[in-house]
């Protein structure tokens, strides 16, 4: 039972017995959250989304329209996914075999972007403050800071916490702020 009141949710939305939904988030037209969910602080959830079952979305996320948020998959804080961009839950699906048993977690970590459009192959983590091009088909995982593009998805540049892309010396041009690689890991100076 969801007893926090201080949210918005759209008449035409369902909220299902044993989810979780957080101070200030919107949830818009024909959106369903299902049982045993939980929707942080200060998220935008968009027209026809689906959420769950046991599924845990952190603070500030944004999910645009049409987009299908299943049971193994984790979005940190601060995380965007793009109008009608697609979770797998499993490697080999097939209508005739069940395979419940078989689904995958898949973690998007803290202020990762994903495009419109894109597709995210189950088991993968994709990396802090990563970007996944639009249209992208992600199948492993996305390094912290990195924008990859295409399908399969492969690395384009590296871009900045607030999303700019860094120059070969690793500077935002827009903020100046530095990074440094360290061990393939990249963070701010």
């Amino acid at each position: 039972m969801n007893n926090n009141k201080n949210f918005f949710c759209h008449e035409s939305s369902f909220i299902d017995e044993g989810a979780f939904i957080g101070s200030n988030t919107k949830i818009w037209h024909f959106s369903h959250i299902l049982s045993n969910t939980n929707v942080g602080d200060n998220c935008s959830i968009g027209q026809n989304v689906v959420i769950g079952p046991n599924v845990n979305i952190g603070n500030g996320c944004k999910i645009q329209n049409n987009v299908s948020v299943y049971d193994g998959i984790k979005l940190e804080n601060d995380v965007f996914l793009g109008p009608s961009c697609v979770f797998t839950n499993v490697i080999n699906p097939r209508a005739f075999v069940e395979r419940k048993d078989e689904f995958q977690t898949t973690l998007i970590k803290k202020g990762a972007s994903i495009g419109a459009n894109a597709t995210i192959i189950c088991g993968v983590t994709i990396g802090e403050y990563s970007i996944i091009g639009a249209g992208s088909v992600v199948t492993k995982d996305v390094e912290p800071y990195t924008v990859v593009i295409g399908n399969p998805a492969k690395f384009y540049c590296m871009a900045s916490k607030e999303g700019d892309i860094l120059d070969s010396n690793l500077v935002s041009k827009k903020t100046g702020t530095k990074y440094i690689l360290n061990d393939g890991v990249i963070t701010e100076k």
